[in-house]
């Protein structure tokens, strides 16, 4: 008998299950609720008729109404839109706790893209010293970020953690009981989270799930790699930026930047402490057991005991005193339990006193404010200091060279003075945590050399010669990103700044913004233009003798470079430095791909995986000949013109404004940064965030940013007569090929009869038929390029999965469409004033499952 494929397991494993326990939980009796979940099912069906039927949000509506709400009066119905909200929020936590107890059986987690595949093949080819000798430098750095995209609380993302354990074991008994409690949860965060509290969200995912993934793929190469050599360079590392992301955050002050630190420090030594008391159990031998115990002790102390965070043991400490019993276990007790004993030693090796290093970040616009204030402080000192802001940036360079002073923070307004006191905070938490503890300070939106050598005057003029961190310039817009290599060379050939380099090992770090680069150009030009700027930035500091490393600022959803990354780092080739990968892992794309043990070792082996491929079994591979470049080139330019024209329309702001949620995100209490970067109460493009611009497209099920373009640019190749050409790219071209195929999940989450509607609006039917028109022609040449009968048809079970919970918001976004409809009549004065603010709260209770829903819609 034949295994069973992908889509039959997907069936057995997710769909049945989630029908069974689905009819469970609908009848559940929850106070108040009364016939709530015999309805709910009914108005499913009258949406998903009312849609083949070409009904709208408002039509599907009044005719459930009519048929099983006859009589009901408005306040009755705004009611159940209520409840019907709330049972959906609940199917979907119930379809995630599935998805995630069936983890195994749907993905080969010892197949293609594990470390086990990856050893097994350099053994076969005879490659494992090109192997060890590639991890010894090579490494995946996660850098967890609280971007606001996690609907979930912390007493949800609870219940799901048991009720996938329940649903993995079958307890029948013990999932009806988990439903009922979470029938009874509230989902809502009364009040907006501050930037600790996204840290100590964050921190339960290091604590109960990082913690022993990274630990067991680390025991697991040392292992089966390095079998009796000592694995010296860890090859996972973590970051961190709730607390220390300063950037449009006017919540994060120093104060909160040093109690997310000890946060972290405390978290890592507390999960030290429970390890050591396991092993204490079972390190009952002489010489050893009151080593143990002495450490148990001064753990304890330095977590539950310590004041002003007094650490009774050092790092180094612990490490020789686990060293020391390792080396008694093997010598005298015959290496008993020494794996357990290797297995806290690398945990330590990775995670030290920093658990995951605490990024500083901050706008280049608020250090040019900060620099100029601070020159103008030192001009009224001294006069040589006057004239500075009137140079140009030849001559502020020269005047950098010269600079010899001192400042002190307390001299300066709030902003100035706040800036300068998260640069001294590096110092003081690496004095606690170790230099891993805080070691970057990433500069967002960075423009010029100016924006880095400024900063890096700053830690001079504060007293900090050789400052043990590392400067990240951050380039995010088409412009910036095509400088960006002339950007570098200006660094790299600067005295100064070579000379600092020179203090960090040669290293330089740069990171590329996803996000704001397709917000900015559009998909196909924010994908490859990235992809350029990474090849010209490796050339120029292979020139100059830079190690340079590669940080990717990504999102959730294909248009925030979200979706099959593995394959895109798999697919780089020679041309981009491979030594390290670096990526943010932002909201709920934590929970969805790494919120359990299963799936976080899962996605963190692909990305090691992706990284050995490129680099010993693919590290001469050639990605791209120069005609299949200039082919790219011209598909991106295409895509580029089309989304820029389409920016300007007049109706872009206003459908926005007016037509989706945009407005509704700063509502929700689910981050807390704000949703625009200025205060503004008028709609600017340059001060909309990424996750609130992506997410209102989703919200809509039209997913622009992550299509729009493409279907354009491909088509004027058909319309050219060379098909051939991206033809032949698509078949070669594993990178080009995983850049549709995410498009191609874009599309599948868009929903167009939800919002068709729209294309009889006065005002913006003509937009709407654009979008709808690009959307059209994207899906029909993808199809047609890779040959298949329906989108994403080489994940059929990934199709499935996005089916079933596209199935399960229907009613929500119904209930979405409606609300906003009846918004707009009230503020058009065709409604009662007095129920505006009841619509506006549904509209803002209903982005949280859809959200959810999705996985990776912002």
């Amino acid at each position: 008998m034949y295994p069973a494929t992908r889509i039959e397991r997907f069936n057995e494993e997710v769909q049945l299950k989630y029908q069974l326990f689905n009819s469970i939980f609908l009848t559940l009796p929850f106070q108040s609720i009364d016939n709530t979940g015999s309805l709910l099912p009914l108005f499913s069906e009258i949406c998903e008729e009312g849609y083949k039927n070409n009904n709208s949000p408002e039509e599907i509506f009044d005719a459930f109404v009519g048929k099983y709400l006859k009589g009901s009066s408005d306040k009755e119905q705004v009611g159940l839109m209520f409840r019907f909200i709330q049972y959906v929020e609940r199917q979907v936590v119930l379809f995630d706790a599935i998805e995630d107890a069936a983890f195994n059986s749907l993905n080969n987690v010892e197949g293609n893209g594990s470390v086990r595949d990856s050893r097994e093949k350099a053994e076969n080819r005879g490659l494992m010293d090109e192997l060890r000798e590639f991890l010894e430098e090579f490494q995946v750095r996660a850098v967890l970020t609280a971007h606001p995209t996690q609907f979930y609380p912390g007493s949800v993302l609870g219940i799901i953690t048991d009720l996938t354990a329940a649903i993995k074991k079958n307890s029948l008994a013990e999932v009806k009981l988990l439903l009922s409690q979470l029938g009874k949860t509230p989902f809502i965060k009364k009040e907006k989270p501050t930037p600790y509290d996204e840290a100590v969200s964050l921190i339960w995912f290091l604590e109960n799930v990082f913690y022993n993934a990274a630990g067991d793929i680390s025991s697991f190469v040392q292992d089966t790699i390095y079998k009796e050599g000592e694995l010296r360079h860890p090859v996972l590392s973590f970051g961190f930026w709730p607390g220390g992301d300063r950037d449009g955050n006017p919540f994060v002050t120093t104060e909160i930047t040093m109690q997310v630190a000890d946060r972290l420090r405390c978290s890592v030594m507390k999960c030290y402490y429970n390890d050591i008391r396991k092993l204490k159990r079972r390190l009952t031998f002489t010489g050893v057991q009151e080593l143990i115990a002495d450490v148990e002790q001064k753990l304890y102390r330095s977590v539950f005991y310590s004041r002003d965070g007094e650490i009774y043991i050092t790092l180094e400490e612990l490490k020789k005193t686990l060293a020391k019993v390792r080396d008694i276990v093997v010598n005298e007790h015959q290496s008993l339990y020494s794996d357990e004993i290797d297995g806290l030693i690398n945990k330590v090796n990775l995670f030290g006193y920093h658990f995951a290093s605490l990024d500083i970040r901050q706008n280049s616009r608020i250090h040019d404010n900060v620099f100029e204030e601070i020159m103008e402080h030192l001009a009224k000192k001294d006069k040589a200091f006057s004239g500075y802001q009137s140079l140009d940036d030849t001559d502020k360079l020269k005047a950098l060279a010269k600079l010899k002073a001192s400042i002190n923070p307390e001299d300066f307004n709030d902003y100035t003075r706040s800036t300068l006191e998260s640069i001294l905070t590096i110092k003081t938490i690496q004095e606690k945590n170790g230099e891993q503890g805080a070691n970057r300070y990433v500069i967002s939106n960075n423009e010029s050399a100016l924006n880095v050598l400024e900063l890096l005057a700053m830690f001079r003029l504060l007293g900090w010669e050789k400052p043990p961190v590392d400067i990240v310039p951050l380039f995010e817009t088409v412009e910036d990103l095509k400088d960006a290599d002339v950007i570098m060379k200006l660094l790299y050939t600067n005295k100064d700044y070579a000379a600092h380099l020179k203090s960090r090992g040669n290293k330089q770090t740069i990171m590329v913004g996803f996000s704001d680069g397709t917000k900015d150009g559009g998909y196909l030009m924010a994908n490859w233009g990235i992809y350029r700027a990474k090849e010209n930035l490796t050339l120029m500091a292979r020139e100059y003798g830079v190690k340079v490393v590669f940080f990717d600022g990504r999102g959730g959803p294909p248009a925030r470079g979200g979706g099959k990354t593995h394959k895109y780092y798999a697919s780089q080739g020679a041309s981009i430095e491979n030594n390290e990968i670096q990526i943010t892992i932002q909201g709920q794309t934590i929970s969805s791909n790494f919120g359990t043990l299963d799936s976080c070792r899962f996605n963190l082996e692909n990305l090691l995986s992706a990284g050995i491929t490129n680099g010993v079994f693919d590290k001469d591979k050639k990605q791209f000949t120069d005609d299949q470049k200039a082919t790219i080139d011209d598909l991106a330019q295409l895509g580029y013109e089309k989304y820029t024209a389409f920016k300007q329309h007049p109706k872009f702001l206003p459908y926005l404004d007016q037509m989706s949620t945009l407005n509704y995100y700063a509502k929700t209490n689910i981050g807390s940064r704000p949703s625009k970067r200025s205060k503004s109460k008028e709609l600017d493009f340059g001060d909309l965030r990424a996750i609130p611009f992506v997410g209102s497209w989703s919200q809509l099920k039209q997913n622009v940013p992550g299509f729009f373009g493409v279907g354009y640019a491909l088509g004027k190749y058909e319309e050219r007569g060379e098909w051939e050409k991206v033809q032949a790219l698509y078949d070669k071209s594993l990178f080009f090929r995983t850049l549709l195929e995410n498009t191609m999940m874009s599309l599948s989450k868009s929903f167009f009869p939800l919002t068709a509607y729209m294309k009889d609006d006065p005002e913006f039917g003509e937009f709407w038929q654009i979008i709808f028109d690009e959307f059209n022609e994207t899906r029909r040449l993808l199809l047609k390029i890779s040959g298949y009968n329906e989108l994403m048809e080489n994940y059929p079970d990934g199709w499935a999965s996005i089916k079933m919970r596209e199935h399960i918001v229907l009613p929500l976004l119904t209930i979405q469409q409606y609300a906003l409809n009846r918004i707009r009549q009230i503020k058009s004065g065709k409604g009662d004033e007095s129920q505006l603010e009841v619509y506006e709260k549904i509209v803002t209770r209903s982005l949280f499952g859809n959200i959810n829903a999705s996985r990776n819609s912002a």
